[in-house]
């Protein structure tokens, strides 16, 4: 997440130099180090469709207000959660809402983890458990169709209730009913 933060405020530098800098400026042991070279290299790969993403996800914030601790904690968790098989999702997800509480504002937690909640309950890794309450309300679209893979695949067309922002406001409105 350092190595992303700075990336975003440092123009002209690409991500593997940073990287392989605070990996030499720590004693990681080596399977860590790879680990953050596979991510990075990964967010890299993936930056433009995760941005998308993330876009659609939160159709209230254009990347360029969120801020730059949250982007970063995003793209990193986004990449975990979508494109890399390694970590289980809720642990992605609890992972970055703690990076967050660390790094992040006063509502960065909540930030993101609305915004990894919406993308994970939308992709394809999503598997309800009984009595879930997290589930898409009845015919509510996919926010993503995402499949780990080296094309780049595309989010929903623009028309989508993910894309204008009712997808969260359906699915409170479905919650209230049932109570």
């Amino acid at each position: 997440m350092q190595s992303l933060y700075e990336l975003a405020n440092r123009g002209g530098v690409d991500l593997s130099s940073i990287v392989e800098r605070n990996i030499a400026q720590h004693d990681f042991e080596d399977n860590n180090q790879d680990f953050m070279r596979k991510i990075a290299n990964g967010i890299v790969g993936h930056l433009e469709e995760i941005d998308k993403i993330i876009a659609i996800a939160a159709p209230e914030w254009p990347l360029s207000q969120i801020a730059q601790v949250d982007l970063s904690i995003l793209r990193l968790a986004m990449f975990e959660l979508l494109f890399d098989e390694e970590v289980p999702p809720k642990a992605v997800i609890n992972e970055a809402v703690e990076l967050g509480k660390a790094f992040g504002g006063e509502n960065t937690s909540k930030f993101v983890n609305g915004v990894l909640g919406t993308v994970y309950r939308n992709s394809a890794k999503y598997q309800p458990e009984e009595g879930d309450q997290a589930k898409p309300a009845p015919g509510e679209e996919k926010v993503v169709s995402v499949k780990p893979t080296k094309k780049t695949t595309k989010p929903l067309a623009a028309s989508s209730p993910a894309a204008d922002g009712r997808v969260r406001g359906q699915a409170k409105a479905a919650t209230k009913k049932k109570k």
